[in-house]
């Protein structure tokens, strides 16, 4: 794995892990990102609507998982997307 990679998932996994802020405050301090979660790390509901709970990703990288991130990370990461 690169040196690049390696760093961004690092920020991905540091990121989810920062972004434990109660409801209210995820609404105006973070933003979903699509595309970066890692299997079984996602928030919630998928896009495709095949499931609605927390940690049912399969994979990593899917499009249609995503996790809360602070507003402005998700359009840095590679493969990040706010759908």
């Amino acid at each position: 794995m690169s040196l690049k990679k390696k760093f961004l998932t690092s920020m991905v996994i540091g990121s989810a892990a920062l972004v434990s802020l109660p409801q209210n405050s995820q609404a105006k301090d973070a933003e979903k990102c699509y595309g970066v979660v890692k299997a079984g790390q996602n928030d919630c509901a998928n896009l495709s609507g095949t499931h609605s709970c927390a940690g049912q990703a399969k994979i990593d990288g899917d499009k249609g998982e995503w996790v809360y991130l602070p507003k402005g990370i998700c359009d840095k990461l590679v493969g990040g997307n706010k759908a």
